[in-house]
């Protein structure tokens, strides 16, 4: 693999523990602060705009930050979504109330969202046509084991109240917030090496000054990307309902706290992992991409339906998995033919799919939120039926097109 691309993944993979962290800690974090008490539903209803509030503000700045780096290049930007990342984690730690944890989520999702559709663009600068699918799919690997080591992380480093004093100041960290600190830390290494041995991926000044020049054209594109940003949306508003209230799910209805929540986010994260390079590697010259598309949102749907069925844990970690498998069959396919339709404006593009995401990560935990509140079944058989309809309609499509 290519030392530049190897080290942007590890750039990605640390970062992505920093959201990992909060998948299985949050509901637990934000109740032990709310020091009043609020109501099962009105918890229900914050967590989810804690998620969305996060992905509402990269949905905003991932076009911006995407643009950005045709203009400025890729490396100065990742390397201030890495910058970025720490600093909100460790705010996040020193939260103290309900209030503050929105202000440092919204702050987190305007900075991070710098990372992503830079590294994907960057991952394009990279790769040939030909084996792009392959380095998305690294990518979106270096994602997922991110997501494997941030709710490990969160579940396992979670202690009792700390207290330090220096001088006559007493500092108290509260028991959910060292995990924010660590993956601070590890965010701070990465940054330091990123900044010695990291490059920049596009070509030349000159090149980027020429390819300036072309006016991004909506109209051309739309044809080419409306669709395949629809898909992202969609795919993402359905992984986004389950992160944001499983934790909460799992605590009312299976008993788990955050450590058994964190094994069940980390069994999600490593298959992605796998399958995003096994399966996606294999399935490439085999089945195609529209068709591996439909069969990932499927599988989505399917295995958030079952999670409602079973209660034995390992039977919980085979659905989630099942779950997971339909995303990795999603992420990369998508990337690959958004990349491929870009033209000379692939940063830019790249950060539409990014904020398409982030659309998804929106509308995901607030549905999902007020849903649970409702009903604790409403939001996982909702979103099964609603993913599974998707995917005929693309099988429907895409045979409509071949005709």
């Amino acid at each position: 693999m290519n030392k530049k691309l190897l080290l942007l993944l590890f750039c990605v993979f640390v970062v992505s523990i920093g959201f990992g962290v909060t998948l299985p800690v949050l509901p637990f974090y934000a109740k032990h602060l709310d020091a009043a008490g609020v109501s099962r539903e009105a918890m229900a209803v914050h967590i989810g705009l804690l998620t969305s509030v996060y992905a509402l503000m990269q949905f905003i700045f991932a076009p911006f930050w995407g643009q950005r780096s045709d203009r400025v290049g890729r490396r100065p930007l990742i390397l201030l979504g890495i910058a970025g990342s720490a600093m909100t984690q460790v705010l996040f730690g020193f939260a103290t109330s309900l209030g503050m944890l929105y202000v440092v989520r919204a702050v987190g999702g305007f900075l991070s969202s710098a990372t992503l559709p830079v590294a994907t663009a960057y991952v394009s600068d990279l790769t040939t046509e030909s084996d792009r699918s392959r380095g998305m799919a690294w990518l979106g690997t270096a994602v997922s084991l991110g997501v494997i080591a941030g709710p490990a992380f969160g579940g396992l480093t979670t202690r009792e109240d700390m207290h330090f004093t220096v001088g006559f100041v007493d500092f108290k960290i509260e028991n959910f917030a060292p995990p924010f600190f660590l993956s601070a830390v590890l965010m701070l290494l990465i940054l330091a090496i990123a900044v010695r041995w990291l490059p920049e991926s596009l070509p030349s000044r000159a090149v980027m000054t020429s390819s300036n020049k072309l006016a991004f054209r909506w109209r051309t594109l739309e044809s080419k990307l409306l669709l395949l940003l629809v898909l992202t949306a969609v795919a993402q508003f359905g992984l986004a309902i389950f992160e944001a209230t499983f934790a909460l799910y799992a605590q009312e209805k299976l008993g788990y706290g955050p450590v058994q929540t964190g094994i069940v986010f980390t069994i999600c994260g490593l298959v992605m992992a796998v399958f995003q390079t096994i399966a996606v590697g294999y399935l490439t010259n085999k089945i195609n991409a529209v068709a591996q598309i439909a069969s990932g949102l499927s599988l989505m749907g399917i295995g958030i339906i079952l999670l409602l069925l079973v209660r034995n844990m390992l039977l919980v970690f085979g659905v989630v998995g099942l779950l997971a498998l339909g995303m990795a069959l999603v992420t990369p396919n998508l990337s690959a033919l958004i990349s491929k339709r870009s033209g000379q404006h692939t940063g830019k593009v790249l950060g539409m799919q990014n904020a398409a995401n982030s659309l998804g990560q929106v509308g995901g935990p607030m549905l999902g939120g007020v849903l649970f509140a409702w009903r604790p079944n409403a939001p996982y058989l909702f979103t099964g039926a609603f993913l599974v309809s998707v995917s005929l309609g693309v099988i429907w499509q895409a045979k409509s097109r071949r005709h």
